[in-house]
């Protein structure tokens, strides 16, 4: 999987990951099924083509998980709720303190490229449906 995630472009990754998935089937078809569910969000980066520091930042949850620690780790001191409102007020203030001790994204120097790239390929994806919608009237 590490070899999948490091591959440069993304037709490799995806190769990789499919004989991964081949594999797992018989080993552990649980884990084989979960890997095929989110197989094509895995090559999301991948497919953007951005530059390594940026991608090893981006191909990880590490940082939403670790919000989500502080956020427990803090409301589990509360003894009684009163209503959701106080909820939202604790968490809130727990993101809040999460956010203080975040670090920069790995790459943070490359996000303009980020940008540029999640732009074009939003643009490929209307153009895409346009022409999936103009192939459908003209069919009817």
């Amino acid at each position: 999987m590490r070899v999948a995630y490091g591959a440069t472009e993304a037709a490799d990754a995806r190769r990789l990951l499919y004989q991964l998935h081949d594999e797992l089937l018989q080993s552990n078809p649980s884990a084989a099924a979960s890997l095929a569910e989110g197989l094509e969000e895995c090559l999301t980066v991948a497919e953007l083509r951005l530059p390594p520091k940026l991608r090893q930042g981006l191909c990880s949850t590490n940082c939403i998980e670790s919000g989500f620690s502080v956020v427990d780790r803090i409301c589990l001191q509360v003894k009684r709720w009163q209503g959701s409102d106080h909820r939202l007020r604790w968490v809130g203030s727990a993101l809040l303190f999460a956010e203080s001790r975040w670090n920069r994204i790995h790459g943070y120097r490359h996000l303009p490229l980020l940008l540029n790239a999640l732009n074009a390929a939003y643009r490929l994806r209307c153009a895409h449906n346009q022409a999936q919608l103009k192939a459908q009237v003209s069919a009817a």
